[in-house]
């Protein structure tokens, strides 16, 4: 997960487990962190050795923002069949249309209440660590 807010973090990471979500949940902070870990895993200590299975990213990051991070994700051929999720308050037409055009394989607006956002994360983790067939991982 990329998410510069504790408090989404916090709340994204209740609902996580909330549902049993079988992954570990790792968070960058930022753009810069994320690109860090992505591009280099397996050789920084302490980050794990593996890829995630989904990407969870945000938008409005602070330094390197969350199109950067994807454009260099889909660009990337080691990291580019990831799926990167947008997760973001931004509802604008044009920041779907840029994220899609980017190569994201799905874009969720953040609820304000926590009901609503543990719904989406529910059928987030339903859809596409339970249902769909992801590559293999590394």
């Amino acid at each position: 997960m990329v998410e510069d807010s504790a408090e989404d973090f916090t709340a994204l990471g209740r609902a996580f487990r909330k549902h049993a979500l079988p992954n570990p949940v790792l968070r960058c902070e930022d753009g810069d962190q994320a690109l860090t870990y992505l591009q280099g895993y397996g050789k920084a200590a302490g980050w794990p050795a593996t890829l995630p299975a989904i990407v969870l990213l945000d938008l409005n990051l602070p330094g390197t923002d969350g199109r950067t991070v994807l454009g260099a994700l889909k660009q990337d051929p080691l990291l580019h069949s990831i799926p990167v999720i947008v997760f973001s308050t931004s509802s604008s037409t044009r920041d779907i249309e840029d994220c899609y055009r980017l190569g994201a394989n799905s874009y969720l607006t953040k609820p304000i209440e926590y009901s609503a956002l543990e719904e989406k994360i529910r059928l987030t983790i339903m859809y596409w660590l339970g249902t769909s067939e992801l590559p293999p991982l590394n």
